[in-house]
C-alpha cells in the first residue's frame, strides 16, 4: 500500500468525518473507500448520470454490484427489505443507518434497473438455497 499526504479542505474533512462515523468505519478507510468508488466508476462507466448516489462495486465474485455510493449497502438489500420485510423508507433508513433520501434513491433506482437487480435478487437466493441443500 502506498501512502499519500492529503490535504482537505476543513469544512469537507468534517463532512467525510461525519460519514465515516456514521458508517462506522474510520476516515482513512471511508477515503479509501470513495476513492476506489470515483476511480472504478470512472472505469466502468456504469453509473447512471440520474441516479448521483447509487454506483457500483465489483465484490468477492468480480460482478458489478449497485450500491449507496459511500455506505456499501446494495440497492438490493434496501429492495428485500421493502418489498419482502414490508419496512417503510423511513424503517429501512433506521435500520441501515442512512438518510431517507438514500432510500428513495436506490428504490428509484430499482424501479429503472428492474430487470438488473431482479437478476441480482434471484442469484443470491438460488446461493442460499443451493447452501441450504
Amino acid at each position: 500500500m502506498a501512502r499519500y499526504p492529503l490535504n482537505l479542505p476543513m469544512q469537507l474533512k468534517r463532512e467525510a468525518e461525519e460519514w465515516a462515523r456514521q458508517q462506522g468505519v474510520s476516515l482513512n478507510q471511508f477515503i479509501l473507500w470513495a476513492t476506489a468508488e470515483k476511480v472504478g466508476a470512472l472505469s466502468q462507466q456504469l453509473d447512471d448520470p440520474q441516479f448521483p448516489g447509487i454506483t457500483y462495486r465489483r465484490g468477492s465474485s468480480g460482478v458489478p454490484t449497485a450500491v449507496l455510493r459511500g455506505s456499501g449497502v446494495r440497492v438490493q438489500t434496501i429492495v428485500t427489505a421493502e418489498r419482502v420485510w414490508e419496512l417503510a423508507e423511513a424503517e429501512i433508513a433506521q435500520e441501515y443507518n442512512l438518510h431517507e433520501r438514500q432510500v428513495t434513491e436506490a428504490l428509484a433506482f430499482y424501479a429503472a434497473h428492474k430487470e438488473e437487480i431482479d437478476r441480482e435478487i434471484d442469484a443470491e437466493l438460488a446461493l442460499e438455497a443451493q447452501a441450504n441443500e
